[in-house]
């Protein structure tokens, strides 16, 4: 494989689902998502990966990128239902913050790469924080900056690798995902396609580890606010009558993401 050849296609597949999993507060959450979609669907993985692509597009279209942010907020954040664990420590170690959210924080140390606290509240070892990270790396190394080959190597193939194929089954079957069974189909495929990018296998069935709901789970005034909101315009939904993210699918110079 001629990998410098396809590390365009890695950047904008890994900064699509970036915009997909991570949460933030900016306005420009899902700008440039249509235009990725396009371009995706006309060179796509397989097939079934490109019906899926469409069809997140088509689900776009009638309702907006405000129905992505509705969805998202039903599958990782309803105080009425499961919501989805999206951390590699979850995960591992059945815990929020744990050996795998430090690992990545380690991997983030060796890179001029920071998290922007300010924008984004997502743990380092989370699935948004995770792909917007890998999409950075890829374009420091399209930028030259080859000493960032092995950080993707190892953040790949020792944290990504070892528990996206559970977290794709779980995302495909939550109760409330409906245009986001589509992204786990391209997640899936993309992530066969990384497997043969590094050269790695698909990890062995291990134990899954006691997990543990925590009771302190951190979030901020601003997003307790905005979660209780959304709670309450679900439950006057009887009588009467929702939030969003960003990850540009260019690359960010030396500072924060």
């Amino acid at each position: 494989m001629n990998k410098d050849a396809v590390n365009g296609a890695r950047s904008l597949y890994y900064g699509l689902f970036s915009k997909f999993f991570i949460f933030t507060s900016r306005e420009d959450r899902y700008e440039g998502i249509k235009e990725a979609l396009d371009v995706l669907i006309k060179n796509p993985l397989d097939e079934n990966s490109c019906e899926a692509l469409k069809e997140v597009r088509e689900f776009i279209e009638l309702n907006g990128t405000q129905g992505l942010s509705l969805e998202f907020d039903k599958i990782f954040h309803d105080f009425d239902s499961e919501t989805l664990r999206d951390t590699a420590s979850f995960y591992s170690d059945g815990i929020e913050s744990g050996k795998k959210r430090v690992e990545v924080k380690n991997f983030l140390a060796k890179t001029k790469i920071r998290r922007d606290e300010k924008n984004y509240k997502d743990n380092e070892d989370s699935i948004g924080f995770l792909m917007i990270f890998m999409h950075e790396l890829i374009e420091l190394m399209m930028k030259g900056e080859k000493q960032y080959e092995t950080v993707q190597h190892c953040l790949f193939t020792e944290i990504i690798n070892e528990f996206f194929d559970e977290f794709i089954v779980e995302l495909y079957e939550h109760e409330n995902a409906n245009t986001y069974k589509s992204v786990a189909i391209v997640l899936n495929a993309f992530l066969e396609f990384e497997r043969l990018y590094f050269d790695v296998q698909k990890p062995a069935p291990k134990e899954k580890p006691v997990r543990k709901k925590e009771d302190c789970e951190f979030i901020s005034d601003k997003e307790a606010k905005r979660r209780a909101e959304n709670k309450m315009k679900k439950e006057s939904d009887t009588s009467t009558d929702c939030s969003i993210e960003e990850v540009s699918t260019g690359t960010e110079e030396e500072g924060d993401l």
